[in-house]
């Protein structure tokens, strides 16, 4: 009986113990599922769900269509708008900063920017002094976020595609030296401004300027360069006056370096700005719901003159002025 009963209670012992091991074990196969499934969990803050894809993928012929409206920017304003879209999500805040602070200019736009500790990347920073571009990236994302995404696969598809807009520009008589920039052609077709401290913002309608004029067509006024920014070197921070291409081994420099944000590092990728003061919102993915900013100035919306004159490349006459909208 006692042999009997020793082996009964031997048995309750082990059933206990394959079910007490067993409930440990569960939470702690379930917690190495999650973290299997879910690698960053422990590591870093996720990031957002793109990221862990495969890079987009375009053909020569969109990319051409992709770069055509901003090709025959001149160079410097091209690499600038290039590097911003790479930070795509944070377009639509900048734009509306850049609309309110448009009656800011020089120093006290520069002042400003850095006051407001505004939690934008540098590279998009540096189109603040420039709201119509801005406004015409946020009022399209799905193309700016296309251009973004291309720029991060495949960088030198992206310099590429933007060479045959320029050389299509240039072989049918629409790009050519004027009183506002230089145009080089060769092998690149290079776009300089003819005063480096003033940046034109070429207004075109790319159907037209790629593809041969219709007979009697005046080719002189396809290309609109009556507005522009006086940039100075105000903005020397955010890179502009050191930033151009090395268009034969497809390169962007900004800010005197070349750029390497690519698809695959673009979580971690940090350029050098040394001169600029990014407060970045918190760790993770741009959040819009979490922007804030250490407002200085009174937000002013441009009047619809203003802007339909800066997207027709026309002189803008600034109706409002700085001096009555300081706190």
């Amino acid at each position: 009986m006692k042999l009997a009963r020793f082996i009964k209670d031997a048995t309750y012992s082990a059933v206990a113990m394959t079910l007490c091991v067993a409930m440990i074990a569960a939470p702690i196969a379930t917690q190495a599922q999650q973290q299997q499934q879910d690698p960053n969990m422990q590591g870093p803050p996720p990031q957002d769900a793109q990221q862990q894809g495969p890079p987009p993928s375009f053909s020569p012929a969109q990319l051409d269509q992709i770069t055509g409206r901003i090709a025959l920017y001149p160079d410097s304003l091209l690499a600038q708008v290039l590097t911003a879209s790479t930070y795509s999500d944070q377009i639509p805040d900048a734009a509306k900063y850049a609309d309110e602070h448009h009656y800011l200019t020089g120093q006290a736009l520069a002042n400003a920017i850095q006051q407001d500790q505004l939690p934008f990347d540098p590279s998009v920073q540096a189109l603040i002094p420039f709201p119509s571009v801005l406004d015409t990236m946020a009022s399209d994302m799905g193309w700016t976020t296309d251009l973004g995404n291309a720029v991060l696969a495949d960088q030198n598809a992206v310099m590429d595609a933007v060479q045959r807009d320029r050389q299509k520009a240039y072989s049918y008589g629409y790009l050519r030296t004027n009183q506002q920039i230089v145009v080089t052609p060769g092998p690149y077709v290079t776009i300089a401004p003819v005063d480096p401290g003033y940046i034109v913002v070429p207004a075109y309608n790319p159907v037209v300027v790629y593809a041969a004029p219709r007979p009697g067509f005046f080719i002189g006024g396809a290309i609109g360069f009556g507005f522009g920014v006086g940039i100075g070197g105000f903005f020397r921070p955010w890179g502009w006056g050191y930033t151009r291409f090395g268009w034969g081994t497809h390169e962007m420099f900004v800010n005197n370096v070349a750029w390497h944000r690519t698809w695959v590092n673009r979580g971690v990728y940090v350029h050098p700005y040394p001169g600029v003061a990014y407060h970045r919102p918190g760790p993770g993915p741009y959040n819009r719901a979490a922007v804030h900013y250490d407002e200085h100035h009174e937000a002013v919306a441009r009047s619809q003159a203003e802007r339909q004159a800066a997207h027709e490349g026309h002189a803008v006459h600034e109706e409002h002025h700085d001096d009555h909208h300081h706190h």
